[in-house]
């Protein structure tokens, strides 16, 4: 039997042709390169060479990897961190059983000069169907993309990481890929887990991103559990800017669950729920539907029940840029505009020094 290793060796073997092509598909942004290309690129990299990527799955190993890569390439210590799980399957004839994965998610640091830190996080896996009878309604598996949920979500984290990565700041910096949160957030979870006690106390704030493009317009939530002066400098923060560059950007209402000002239902949830102050990013439309968040826009006939997300049919770049054109490339500007001022003032960037100019030879 191939050991976890061998077969990640295997798999990329297989996958050779299309993934040596990885480093020409993203080259590297220069400086003068528009805010979002680079995400943007990812996305659709990520979408077209890694669909189906279930927790546990063969796509999983291998989109691992490729962000490992990513991360490696422009300067950072990455690594996977690999776990056993299970989760519970429901059969036709309504039986259960467990079903267990490993599960791998990536993680990649910048040191700053206080032990403070920020996480920005972003889950890569697709759905994974848990019973039959979503496997029957073509709910997630291996044909799924995941364009919107959640390959956009990593293609900001990952330009936010390469335009942060050469500028210090006092604050450190951990970039997070989460596997599965479709699972009701196994890789978060684990995460969580594994933090020390010092290193949650010094958690200033998490950021998590979650399904950026289908959404009628970007909204910013707060944890129910984070300080009001947290969530002035994060969430009403962001808004701030979104709204100085005529960005349309809002918060949730409020509702029964979650109050005005929070969110739903994504990996931060873990995190709030341990008193680690959070800050959510979604496009969705909380004035829909029950007012929840899961709607994301209104019913029509491109989409008929006002979501995309777990459903390949939908989520799909080919449908997307079809019947929303334009807006991958949009979203993805607008969430780095936002976000890459926002994390520099809280980290405490410092000004980078210009290169000194060489004196010429007499």
């Amino acid at each position: 039997m191939f050991s976890r290793l061998c077969l990640r060796a295997l798999l990329l073997l297989v996958a050779l042709g299309n993934v040596v092509s990885v480093s020409a598909a993203t080259k590297p942004v220069k400086k003068e390169a528009p805010l979002g290309q680079y995400a943007a690129n990812q996305i659709r990299h990520i979408a077209t060479y890694f669909p189906g990527r279930m927790a546990g799955s063969p796509a999983e190993i291998l989109a691992a990897d490729y962000l490992v890569q990513q991360f490696t390439e422009m300067g950072y210590p990455a690594n996977t961190r690999t776990f056993d799980a299970r989760y519970l399957y429901t059969n036709k004839d309504t039986s259960e059983n467990w079903r267990k994965i490993s599960v791998t998610s990536v993680i990649a640091a910048k040191n700053g000069d206080l032990p403070k830190q920020i996480i920005i996080m972003a889950h890569f896996d697709t759905y994974t169907p848990i019973s039959d009878d979503e496997v029957d309604n073509n709910l997630g598996g291996l044909t799924l993309q995941g364009v919107d949920d959640n390959a956009s979500g990593v293609g900001v984290m990952l330009e936010l990481a390469k335009r942060l990565k050469d500028i210090p700041t006092t604050y450190s910096l951990r970039f997070v890929a989460t596997s599965g949160e479709e699972l009701k957030s196994l890789g978060a979870k684990n995460y969580l887990r594994r933090m020390t006690q010092q290193e949650r106390d010094n958690t200033v704030l998490l950021i998590n991103l979650d399904s950026l493009i289908t959404g009628d317009r970007l909204y910013f939530h707060s944890g129910r559990n984070t300080p009001k002066e947290v969530a002035k400098i994060s969430r009403d923060r962001a808004l701030n800017i979104a709204h100085r560059y005529g960005i349309e950007a809002a918060i949730n209402p409020g509702s029964k669950e979650f109050p005005q000002g929070t969110g739903c239902c994504s990996d931060q949830l873990v995190f709030d729920e341990a008193k680690i102050p959070v800050m959510a990013v979604e496009a969705t439309n909380w004035l829909l539907g029950d007012k929840d968040g899961y709607q994301q826009r209104a019913i029509s006939p491109n989409f008929p029940q006002g979501v995309t997300w777990h459903r390949p049919q939908y989520d799909n770049l080919q449908y997307l840029e079809t019947h929303l054109p334009g807006r991958l490339d949009k979203r993805s500007r607008d969430s780095v505009q936002i976000l890459l001022p926002l994390i520099k003032e809280l980290a405490q960037a410092h000004p980078v020094p210009e290169p000194q100019k060489k004196k010429k030879k007499s």
